[in-house]
C-alpha cells in the first residue's frame, strides 16, 4: 500500500530545513553550539567569519528552527533548538564514509587486477 503523498507545504519546509544545513559555514556554527550556548562574537572567532556574516547565518538556522537565541545585556547568545540536526549530519556522514570504503575496496580490486596481470 503507497504511502500518503506529502503535502506541498510539507516539502517546501523539508527543503527549507535541509537548505538551512547544506552550507559549511553554518555546519560549522552548528558544530560549535553543540557543546552548549554561545554568543556570537565568540562564535564568530571560532569559525573564522566575522560578526556580521555568523550573524546572517544564524538567521537562517533561526528561521529554520535550528537555533534558538536570547539576549544577554548586550550580547545575543545562541543554543542548538533542534538537536534532530545532528542527527542528519551524522547520517550523511556515516553514508559518505560507506562509500569511500566501497571506492576504496574497488580501488584495491583494479590495483590487484593490474599487479596479476603483469
Amino acid at each position: 500500500m503507497p504511502s500518503a503523498r506529502p503535502s506541498d507545504d510539507l516539502l517546501v519546509r523539508l527543503a527549507e530545513r535541509l537548505k538551512a544545513l547544506a552550507d559549511p559555514t553554518r555546519l560549522r556554527i552548528l558544530h560549535e553550539l553543540e557543546g552548549g550556548e554561545v554568543c556570537v562574537g565568540d562564535l564568530a572567532e571560532r569559525v573564522g567569519g566575522s560578526q556580521a556574516n555568523v550573524s546572517k547565518h544564524l538567521a537562517v538556522l533561526r528561521g529554520a528552527g535550528v537555533v534558538a537565541c536570547r539576549r544577554d545585556g548586550m550580547n545575543v547568545c545562541y543554543s542548538v533548538a533542534d538537536p534532530s540536526a545532528f542527527e542528519v549530519c551524522r547520517l550523511v556522514c556515516d553514508t559518505l564514509a560507506r562509500q569511500a570504503d566501497v571506492r576504496a575496496r574497488e580501488l584495491r580490486q583494479g590495483v590487484e587486477t593490474l599487479a596479476a596481470a603483469h
